[in-house]
């Protein structure tokens, strides 16, 4: 049975997307799931849009040229626009390699009154080929696989982030805090 102040949080509960860029192997996933922890912990609805998981259900045939690439990113865009419309935090830890790509997606947020913040995960490169969590800069390095953001394929970084995390200077749990003191900043946390 639903309560009269279970219906009341579920009415007010402010969505926002929180849109995690980097490199790959940056942290962006570990500091999202880390967070959605913390968020869920505290009643929030949360739903995580994993890139590798959209692009095997979502984003199926797409390849990554720029287009393609432009292509998934508006896809998570939308599906994040509409669930955080709908009162959820949705956490996107997805690459997003191009500004303009990203700008479409924070444009189409404005556009709705649908808050968005932009997160870059900004971890070297250097130290995104140490952590190769998928085993891609091995592969890259050993001509296996080219087009690799960052190596031999553009990284567009965001010039004005809402925040900057450095994942190799901090824990994943200061990471997570620090995302979580802007959500709270900000209103929607």
């Amino acid at each position: 049975m639903t309560t009269d102040q279970e219906i009341s949080m579920s009415v007010t509960e402010t969505g926002a997307t929180v849109w995690l860029t980097g490199l790959p192997s940056a942290g962006k996933t570990t500091v999202a799931y880390e967070l959605a922890g913390r968020l869920r912990a505290d009643g929030h609805r949360v739903e995580v849009l994993d890139g590798d998981e959209i692009r095997e259900f979502l984003s199926a045939g797409l390849g990554f040229s720029r287009e393609d690439r432009h292509t998934n990113v508006q896809r998570i865009g939308f599906v994040a626009e509409l669930l955080a419309a709908n009162g959820v935090k949705v956490l996107v830890p997805v690459i997003a390699p191009y500004a303009d790509s990203r700008d479409a997606v924070r444009k189409r947020h404005r556009q709705e009154g649908t808050a968005y913040l932009e997160v870059h995960v900004a971890t070297p490169v250097e130290v995104c080929s140490e952590r190769d969590v998928k085993g891609l800069y091995a592969k890259q390095a050993a001509g296996e696989i080219s087009g690799l953001t960052g190596v031999d394929d553009p990284y567009e970084a965001p010039e004005t982030p809402d925040l900057r995390i450095e994942s190799h200077r901090q824990t994943v749990q200061e990471s997570a805090a620090a995302l979580r003191a802007l959500l709270t900043e900000r209103g929607l946390a």
